[in-house]
């Protein structure tokens, strides 16, 4: 038989996502976030849905490359910039932003000839210390982009949020007042605002926002799901009953045996594991739904396979419909029981999976 596992990809749902962050952000424009192959939704697939968005933004050269061969005509912003020469002058080539988050960078621009000059978002690192210019260096930094005949006009500015999904977070507000204090003076156009601060943080939305989570239907929030913040699950991933056993009272199930039968019980088996990125720490309890209604993992997750309690749906049988996430279960909530965030889940899926769109 062929894999069962399959990862439907709901477009429809993902515009809803984007007009949310239209509404929310009413004023921005909006660079969609579509780095680790859509979040693993497929990189082309979603750009391509989404004719609205004014930019892309994405990882890496590789994935900015992959986005212009197929059509996509918007800007396209590398959120990593490029460090070396070569690509540089594929940035030039295909008209790609960069983001200048290192002195490095700035010393290729200045010294590396580009045939034709390339859009800027410098970034500046108002205290998440991971990627971009200190405060204090940014005045520096920008005249000498300026200066820079490489470097195409206008420039932009940028910094990234650490706890902008802890609402009203005090650190959020101190990165606000960093980032206002070096871009207020040189009033260029801005972006700060991921999923969560379009959501809940309108002093952060400035020219530009990059929704990521929230444009797949997941909530950024660990207080809220998808559903309350009105938004659409873009991926549901499902899979069929291959077995169901009928097992006796403390017979144990699956690799390790740490989980018993506490009473004589039907045990469906589902064809989906860690091979096809479904967690593999999700613990006994998490939900699936069969046949659109709930039950519950039980035992270790293997590579190919889970195991389900039935008790609750004695008449379920072998080829009835399993869904892990999606549709009617967030992916939050599989991923909480997993120790995990969303993120992890929608970006795992593996090769493997077959990709079915719904339009």
């Amino acid at each position: 038989m062929t894999r069962a596992a399959e990862a439907f990809i709901n477009l429809q749902a993902l515009r809803h996502n984007f007009q949310r962050v239209r509404e929310s952000a009413a004023g921005s424009r909006i660079m969609a976030i579509v780095k680790a192959n859509g979040y693993g939704h497929g990189l082309a697939r979603v750009a391509q849905a989404l004719p609205g968005a004014d930019a892309f933004g994405v990882a890496n050269l590789d994935e900015a490359v992959v986005l212009r061969s197929a059509g996509v005509t918007q800007p396209v912003v590398i959120l990593q910039g490029v460090i070396e020469p070569a690509e540089l002058e594929e940035a030039s080539r295909y008209a790609l932003d960069i983001v200048v988050h290192h002195p490095c960078q700035l010393s290729l621009l200045e010294r590396a000839p580009v045939k034709r000059p390339v859009h800027v978002w410098l970034k500046v690192d108002t205290g998440m210390h991971r990627l971009g210019v200190a405060p204090q260096s940014v005045r520096a930094a920008w005249q000498r982009l300026q200066d820079c005949p490489g470097v195409a006009k206008p420039m932009r500015l940028m910094t990234h949020l650490s706890d902008a999904e802890i609402r009203s977070a005090e650190r959020t507000r101190a990165q606000l007042a960093c980032f206002n204090t070096v871009a207020v003076p040189l009033g260029a156009e801005c972006s700060v605002a991921n999923s969560a601060a379009v959501l809940a943080c309108p002093d952060a939305h400035g020219d530009w926002v990059r929704p990521g989570l929230m444009l797949y239907g997941a909530s950024p929030f660990s207080d809220t799901t998808a559903a309350d913040e009105d938004l659409r699950p873009v991926m549901t991933l499902r899979t069929r009953l291959i077995a169901v056993n009928r097992l006796r009272k403390n017979d144990r199930v699956g690799y390790g045996g740490e989980w018993e039968c506490p009473e004589d019980m039907p045990v469906g088996v589902a064809a989906v594991g860690y091979g096809d990125g479904y967690p593999r720490h999700a613990v006994s309890g998490t939900p699936v739904l069969v046949n659109g209604r709930r039950a519950a993992l039980i035992g270790r997750v293997s590579m190919d396979m889970i195991c389900i309690d039935l008790r609750g749906q004695p008449e379920a049988q072998v080829n009835d419909e399993v869904v892990v996430w999606g549709e009617g279960l967030p992916v939050e909530t599989v991923a909480g029981y997993a120790s995990t965030i969303a993120y992890d889940l929608l970006c795992g899926v593996s090769q493997r999976v077959q990709i079915k769109t719904q339009d």
